[in-house]
């Protein structure tokens, strides 16, 4: 699993271990997100670098020098909604993804690729 941008820029690939069998894209982006919160609400990091971004809100009350734990349920809920107003795409082996309760056939090596997409200022 890995984040790219739309300019070609990769993260680091990460693996990510689901409870049983994901069946849907829904499950793949709830396991991603879940998997991101948890890393970061166990470290002292200051800045969050999940798939989404926490609600301005949510940053407010974190602020700079209080540091509080990030709300998994937000999180999923505004990746989820990034997907269907196609803000973020998602590629598994090579083909995106389009329903977020498309069954999917997950293999150990099958590559999962999120892409946030930006956008354009005045656009």
């Amino acid at each position: 699993m890995r984040d790219e941008t739309t300019a070609g820029g990769h993260g680091a690939e990460q693996s990510l271990e689901l409870p049983g069998r994901p069946a849907t894209l829904r499950d793949v982006i709830r396991g991603r997100v879940e998997a991101d919160v948890a890393a970061f609400n166990a470290t002292r990091d200051d800045v969050y670098r999940g798939l989404v971004v926490p609600t301005d809100a949510e940053q407010t009350l974190n602020g700079p020098r209080v540091r509080r734990a990030i709300d998994a349920g937000r999180q999923v809920d505004a990746a989820l909604e990034a997907f269907e107003r196609g803000r973020l795409l998602v590629l598994v082996d090579g083909r995106q993804r389009e329903a977020l309760d498309e069954s999917l056939e997950l293999s150990a090596g099958s590559e999962v690729v999120f892409i946030r997409l930006v956008p354009l200022a005045g656009g």
